[in-house]
Formats: structure tokens, sequence, C-alpha cells
């Protein structure tokens, strides 16, 4: 596995964790506040992730693709993450 995958599997791990940690919370009758601010983080946990695949993904499989003369399939998939970003 590449040094990039390992790293976003061990930023999964840490997700899941965060995760579980809210699923305590609720069985604990946390409070509101610290379970959005919990809830919070893990959203941002997982676009950091998404964020390093997509630089990832650009800087490695788009390339190719353009060496190759795929630019229209390479256009598609951009185009399709930065539209699911967006939502």
């Amino acid at each position: 596995m590449s040094p990039t995958k390992l790293k976003l599997v061990q930023r999964l791990k840490i997700i899941e964790g965060q995760v579980r940690g809210l699923q305590d919370m609720f069985g604990n009758d946390a409070y509101c506040i610290d379970v959005i601010t919990q809830t919070s983080a893990v959203k941002q946990a997982l676009s950091g992730v998404e964020d390093a695949l997509m630089e990832n993904h650009l800087t490695t499989c788009v390339v190719e693709q353009m060496k190759k003369g795929k630019e229209s399939k390479a256009i598609t998939e951009i185009l399709k993450v930065y539209r699911l970003k967006r939502k």
C-alpha cells in the first residue's frame, strides 16, 4: 500500500473512533452542544480525507489520463467530484 493510502487509512481509523465516541455520547446523555461539536469535527475530518484523495487523484490519475489523450474522461471526473463537494 502506498504511503498516501496508509495515511488515509489511519485518518479513517481516527474518524471511526470519533464516530464511536459520538455513539457513547448519546448513550451517556451528553450535552447537545458537545455532541454537535464532535459531529462537526467528524465532518471536518472526512472533508480532509476527501481533499487528500482529490489532490492525489489530480496529481496522478488525471495527469495520466491527460497524457494518454483522455482529456474528456478526466474533465468529466473532475466535474463530477466538484458537484459532489458543493452539496
